[in-house]
């Protein structure tokens, strides 16, 4: 790997070599003349054979994916402060939820661990908020059953842009970097380089002990000067400006690494609920990407990114939707309608065989124009919502928060994360803990 950031990546790997046991034959005198030491050869052969190898690895113990995900959101801020991330712990323990998504790396594009890849440690001295002790509140997690979800912000990094600025958005200019609105930096989506460096950060976290690696932000950048902006890897890729194709060959890449068992054999992970020994991966959409049929200008495409992961997660905040959409007027007051319409609408899409959509693994039928083109079947368990409980252009409490959830329900789509930047969460909007709309 590349040492763009200033230091030298590691890489780490452990190797446990086992000698397999061989039967050396004895010729027929020895059988004829000393059985009894015949007997004694094949019954240590057997004994050893018997033997399991020893695994000297550091055990990972996971908790497996829930029947149903409820998830809360815990910032890194959270987490680094023992009375709060506790009030948290609390409040799973006292209703429906059973899982948190917890931030590893947050907008500031700094870290929440010590990391063990040498590259992402100036991310952790950096780091404005974090956990000293995030294996052992990872495992006081799973000691409690609480399916820990580890959520990084991927594109959206300032600190990355700062210090390895080859690799960020650039004004027209192409060398000043861009920021958006709220003063924030962006990587190029295809600064392949970078892709590993996320990965390597994944690696980490799952063999920290994380059950589920979320990816947000994966997207071109929005919310800015966007008359003042550049993308000269995007302009340098095998796709030449196509937004759509590079996010998509990104999440390709980041599938075929993520679901490489190799990658985290170093370490023995225990108790994953799954075949393989590698993480559960989701990704987090706009909203909107249920029923747009363009890429809203930031690349992302419901279609071309539900392949490459176990779930997608479209942010449905109705706060997020424009005034009087669907003719609803203030879509604040609907939270219900605006949820159901959002969900209920990717769920067709996801469970159609046919798309509008072009997309690395779709192929087109006939030449009609405007084209369709045949694409995989996916059920609607592949998708989650993003449930708002803040007060972004309207009041968010029990009732507004439950419709969220009980459209989502009526949509098809079971499994849910509440999204409240406060960690402060409408403890009656939730059900009693072990409640579950679904059975085995």
């Amino acid at each position: 790997m590349a040492n763009y950031f200033g230091i030298s990546f590691l890489s780490l790997a452990a190797v446990v070599a086992v000698l397999g046991h061989v039967l050396i034959p004895v010729n027929d005198l020895i059988y004829q003349k000393q059985p009894h030491l015949v007997s004694m050869v094949d019954a240590h052969e057997t004994v050893k054979e018997r033997e399991a190898p020893i695994d000297g690895r550091t055990v990972v113990a996971h908790v497996p994916l829930p029947l149903q995900v409820k998830a809360i959101y815990m910032t890194s801020c959270v987490a680094g402060t023992p009375s709060f991330r506790e009030r948290l712990l609390e409040l799973v323990r006292e209703t429906e939820i059973n899982s948190i998504i917890l931030d590893i790396k947050d907008y500031s594009g700094t870290i929440s661990f010590l990391p063990e890849n040498e590259a992402w440690l100036p991310a952790w001295q950096n780091a404005r908020c974090g956990a000293r002790d995030m294996r052992e509140l990872v495992n006081l997690m799973h000691e409690q059953n609480i399916y820990v979800i580890g959520r990084i912000t991927v594109f959206q990094d300032p600190f990355a842009a700062e210090h390895s600025p080859h690799l960020a958005v650039k004004k027209r200019d192409g060398q000043t970097n861009w920021k958006d609105g709220k003063g924030l930096s962006f990587i190029d989506v295809a600064a392949r380089e970078y892709w590993d460096h996320i990965i390597d950060l994944a690696t980490d976290s799952y063999n920290l002990g994380f059950d589920e690696l979320n990816f947000d932000y994966v997207r071109y950048p929005s919310d800015g000067n966007m008359q003042d902006i550049s993308f000269p890897h995007t302009a340098g890729s095998d796709w030449p400006n196509d937004k759509q194709a590079n996010l998509e060959a990104f999440f390709r890449y980041l599938n075929e690494k993520l679901d490489n068992e190799s990658r985290f054999a170093a370490f023995n992970h225990q108790n994953t609920g799954r075949a393989s020994t590698t993480p559960w991966t989701s990704a987090d959409l706009f909203g909107m990407t249920t029923t747009n049929f363009d890429d809203l200008s930031i690349g992302q495409v419901q279609e071309r990114a539900v392949p490459y992961f176990d779930f997608v997660a479209p942010m449905v905040y109705p706060s997020h939707y424009p005034p009087n959409y669907l003719g609803l007027g203030n879509p604040n007051l609907v939270p219900y309608k605006i949820v159901y319409h959002a969900m209920k609408s990717g769920v067709n899409r996801i469970q159609a065989s046919t798309t509008r959509m072009q997309g690395f693994l779709h192929e087109r039928i006939g030449t009609s124009i405007p084209a369709v083109y045949q694409k995989s079947v996916f059920a609607a368990d592949r998708l989650r919502t993003w449930i708002q409980d803040f007060d972004y252009g309207g009041n968010y409490d029990i009732a507004e928060v439950r419709a969220q959830i009980q459209a989502s329900y009526d949509a098809g789509v079971m499994s849910w994360m509440i999204w409240a930047p406060s960690n402060i969460y409408t403890k009656g909007a939730l059900l009693p803990p072990l409640t579950y709309e679904v059975t085995q």
